[in-house]
């Protein structure tokens, strides 16, 4: 009898008795793992205006024109520069919010970790709709145009990645193509001819043009990268720079679509300048008791304004989500 009852009564390792289990607690963590994020690299990449506290809904953010030399005269007055400065008008008109009802029971009997949660989430979610504003301002950038001062609509004045100088179409299929060395050597060079600075121009990439790039030997070889040891591409899969521009991953690229609904992307090189960002109210976040609900609401907000004075400063390379 006992080599029986041990036969059919063992307990299976990693198990619990049958019956004995509806006496084991369920235990939750004090901590939440969160939902994976996304890139969030725009902001820091272009100009940010100061505007927290201030009054009125439109920035005038002044647009100066350099000026030429003239030869002087002998015995003949100075040539005066007629003022030619225009300005671009910053409208502040982007509110979003984030709003949670948090009920007294909860308060109460939940872990603290839940609020930290809901603040670092509403964080997250303001930031990244911000974001996915500043891409979407690559909508307008027009350097390689012959006009590139006037600003683009719905990435009408984009080029394909492959060669940085075949004007974007949507007909048929669209004709996006990866970027190329090529493609970015010339899209360097539209920046060069609008006189854009050298310095703060970034190049920002979806992850699928990363993977195509470490692919090119010519953006991973040791005499391309001037680094070594752990700073090297082909050691650590990352991407410094492109021709002294660094490049950026972000996973918020923006998403074009063709008439066919093949998918592709939009990579942005452009200076710091080119884009303009002013916060009226910066991410906050605010709780109220609500009785009628016996519960506290938990709202986030932030009321901005984003726009592309400088659309020469900037150039939309559309490129195959494939």
């Amino acid at each position: 009898m006992a080599a029986t009852f041990a036969a059919t009564n063992a307990v299976v390792k990693g198990s619990s008795p049958t019956g004995v289990d509806y006496f084991i607690p369920e235990l939750w963590s004090d901590e939440v793992l969160a939902a994976h994020k996304a890139n969030l690299v725009m902001q820091s990449l272009i100009k940010l205006m100061p505007f927290a506290g201030q009054k009125g809904d439109t920035v005038r953010v002044p647009l100066p024109v350099r000026g030429s030399a003239t030869a002087k005269t002998a015995a003949n007055a100075v040539t005066l520069i007629t003022a030619s400065d225009t300005k671009f008008d910053l409208t502040i008109d982007q509110h979003y919010e984030y709003s949670r009802l948090i009920e007294d029971i909860v308060s109460v009997q939940a872990n603290d970790s839940l609020r930290q949660f809901y603040s670092d989430d509403a964080g997250y979610a303001l930031a990244i709709q911000e974001d996915t504003a500043i891409h979407s301002e690559g909508a307008k950038f027009a350097a390689p145009d012959a006009t590139p001062t006037t600003a683009g609509s719905a990435y009408s004045k984009a080029v394909i990645g492959g060669d940085g100088s075949t004007v974007w179409s949507q007909a048929s299929s669209g004709n996006g193509s990866a970027l190329t060395d090529a493609g970015i050597r010339r899209a360097i060079q539209a920046l060069d001819d609008n006189n854009v600075p050298d310095r703060m121009r970034q190049l920002v990439i979806p992850p699928i043009e990363k993977r195509k790039l470490l692919g090119v030997s010519r953006f991973t070889e040791q005499a391309f990268t001037g680094e070594s040891g752990s700073s090297n591409s082909i050691r650590n899969g990352l991407i410094g720079d492109v021709y002294g521009i660094p490049v950026y991953v972000s996973t918020n690229c923006a998403t074009v679509e063709a008439n066919d609904s093949t998918a592709y992307r939009a990579c942005l090189m452009f200076q710091k300048d080119a884009v303009v960002m002013a916060e009226q109210i910066v991410p906050r976040t605010q709780t109220q008791p609500k009785l009628e609900f016996l519960a506290d609401l938990f709202v986030a907000d932030v009321l901005y304004g984003v726009g592309t004075p400088r659309p020469e400063n900037g150039v939309a390379l559309i490129v195959p989500n494939a």
